[in-house]
C-alpha cells in the first residue's frame, strides 16, 4: 500500500473469492459506503435502516438499469469489522454481475481496496491489535484444524493478552525508576533492585518459552514434514500408498523402483503431515540415476521433521538395522522404526524406542502407526490451548526483546544509574510495543496488509 492513500476514502472489494459461484459477496467500507450503496437500492432507503440489519432488494446501476436481486448486510460504525460504515452485498455469482456491480459502485466515488486494507483499517480503528490482525491472514491460509485452532486463539487475543501483561510490569518499574530521576539530587531509590532483577528474570522465561513455542508453532502451521526412508524394497512406497489409502507410488519386488522423492499430504487428528517417499538407500550402486536419488534421500533426512524407517523383518539384521539408527539419529529429528512385511511371520529382535511391527500390504499395524506419528510430534510441546509463537517477524523482535532484557538484568546487577538502566527499559518496552502495533512503522505495517489477500 502506498503512503498517498488516504483512510478516509471510502473502499470496495470482492470478499468472495474470484470465479463462478452461487454466491459473491461485494464489501465496501468508509463514510460514504451506506451513502453510495442507497444510491443504487431502490427498495427502501437505507440511510434510515439501524445496523446489523438484512434487506432484500433490487440493484440498479448509475443508469437506473436493474443489475441483480441481492441481500444487503448493513454494520454501522463503530460497531463493524473495520470501524468505519461497512456494508456487504450478497449477489448471484456471476463474474459479469459482481464486476458492473463494483464498477458502478467506483462510478459514485469509491476506489478498489487494496490487498489487507479492510483489516488495516480495522487495526488503525483499534478494533485489533497487530498480532490478531496477522493471525486473520493465518486462519484464512490455515489448511488444517490445528493451524485454525491456533489463529483463532491469537485473533480471539491469546498471544497479546500475554504480551499485554509482561509490558504492565515492565511499565511499572518504568515508572518508578524515571520517578527516581526526578529525585536526582536526594539519592533515593523508588524501585527495588532486587524486585527488578526477580521481574525481568520472570519476563525472560516468558519470552523464552514463547521462542521454544516457534519450532512447534511453524509445525503446525506449516506442517510436519515425514521422510519415509530405508533400503530398497522394504516397502517404503507400499506404506505411503497405505496411509493415503490410494495407489500414489509405483510398488514392485524389483528393488531401486523409487528414483525420486515422491511427496504427498495427510491429517491425521487435525495436524498436516507432508509424507516424503524416498528412494532406498543403498551405499553401492552402479546406476547413476539411482544414486541421483539416494543423495536426493540423504538431503531429504536432514530437512525432515520426522522420520519413518523402513525395514524389512524378513531380510535385514540387527546390525543393518543398527547401522542406519546411528546415521538418523545424526539427524536431530524423531524417528519411528517400522518393521515391515511382519505378515510373513519373520520378527527381529531389534530393541529401540519407538519401534512397532506392521505389514503395509495388509493394512495391519497402521492405526499403532499414526498415533505413534502425532505422539512424536507433539512430545515435550504445548496443548493446543496454549499460546504459540507461528509468525517469523514476532520471532524477531522476541529475540531483540530478550538480549534487551539481558542488558537491563546486567545492569541491575552492577547497580547502573537510573537513567542509563531507564533507557534499557524504554527499549524493552519498544520491543514489546512493535509486536502488538502500539508502536510501528507505516512502511512494516504496509508490508504486513500487502500479505493479505484483496477483500480482506
Amino acid at each position: 500500500m502506498h503512503t498517498s492513500v488516504s483512510w478516509k476514502d471510502t473502499i470496495v472489494a470482492l470478499a468472495t473469492p474470484q470465479g463462478v459461484g452461487a454466491i459473491g459477496v461485494i464489501r465496501i467500507s468508509g463514510p460514504e459506503s451506506i451513502h453510495y450503496i442507497n444510491q443504487l437500492f431502490s427498495s427502501k432507503n437505507l440511510l434510515e435502516q439501524k445496523s446489523h440489519t438484512l434487506h432484500v432488494g433490487i440493484l440498479k446501476d448509475e443508469f437506473d438499469q436493474p443489475l441483480d436481486e441481492v441481500v444487503i448486510s448493513l454494520f454501522r460504525g463503530p460497531r463493524s469489522y473495520t470501524g468505519e460504515d461497512v456494508v456487504e452485498i450478497s449477489c448471484h455469482g456471476s463474474s459479469f454481475i459482481l464486476q458492473k456491480v463494483m464498477q458502478a459502485i467506483t462510478h459514485l466515488g469509491a476506489r478498489m481496496a487494496r490487498p489487507g486494507e479492510f483489516t488495516q483499517r480495522a487495526f488503525l480503528h483499534g478494533k485489533m491489535d497487530l498480532t490478531q490482525a496477522e493471525a486473520v491472514a493465518d486462519l484464512i491460509a490455515s489448511s488444517n484444524a490445528a493451524s485454525a485452532r491456533q489463529a483463532l486463539h491469537h485473533i480471539k487475543g491469546g498471544f497479546s493478552k500475554v504480551l499485554l501483561q509482561l509490558r504492565e510490569e515492565l511499565i511499572r518499574f518504568s515508572a518508578l525508576i524515571e520517578l527516581e530521576l526526578d529525585f536526582s539530587q536526594e539519592d533515593v531509590e523508588f524501585a527495588d533492585r532486587k524486585e527488578l532483577v526477580a521481574l525481568i528474570s520472570h519476563i525472560k522465561k516468558h519470552v523464552h518459552e514463547l521462542l521454544q513455542s516457534f519450532q512447534w508453532g511453524n509445525v503446525i502451521k506449516q506442517g510436519v514434514n515425514v521422510a519415509i526412508v530405508g533400503k530398497p524394497n522394504a516397502g517404503k512406497s507400499t506404506l505411503l500408498n497405505a496411509l493415503l489409502n490410494e495407489n500414489r507410488a509405483i510398488v514392485s519386488d524389483i528393488a531401486g523402483t523409487t528414483r525420486d522423492t515422491i511427496e504427498e499430504v495427510l491429517q491425521i487428528d487435525g495436524i498436516l503431515f507432508r509424507l516424503i517417499d524416498t528412494a532406498g538407500i543403498r551405499e553401492h550402486t552402479s546406476d547413476m540415476i539411482e544414486q541421483i536419488g539416494v543423495e536426493k534421500s540423504l538431503q531429504k533426512i536432514k530437512e525432515a521433521d520426522l522420520i519413518l524407517y523402513v525395514y524389512d523383518v524378513a531380510s535385514e539384521t540387527e546390525a543393518d538395522i543398527q547401522e542406519m539408527s546411528t546415521r538418523l539419529v545424526e539427524s536431530g529429528a524423531p524417528v519411528i522404526y517400522i518393521g515391515n512385511k511382519a505378515d510373513q511371520n519373520h520378527t527381529i529382535n531389534f530393541s529401540v524406542d519407538n519401534n512397532i511391527f506392521i505389514s503395509a500390504k495388509q493394512g495391519a499395524g497402521l492405526d499403532e502407526l499414526r498415533y505413534k506419528m502425532v505422539a512424536s510430534v507433539q512430545e515435550g510441546k504445548v496443548d493446543g490451548d496454549t499460546t504459540l509463537v507461528t509468525n517469523a517477524r514476532h520471532v524477531e523482535v522476541l529475540q531483540k526483546l530478550y538480549a534487551a532484557l539481558v542488558d537491563v538484568e546486567q545492569a541491575a546487577h552492577d547497580r547502573v544509574p537510573g537513567d542509563l538502566m531507564a533507557i534499557d527499559i524504554r527499549q524493552c518496552l519498544q520491543y514489546l510495543g512493535e509486536i502488538t502495533g502500539q508502536i510501528s512503522h507505516e512502511d512494516q505495517l504496509d508490508y504486513i496488509f500487502s500479505k493479505f489477500c484483496i477483500g480482506k
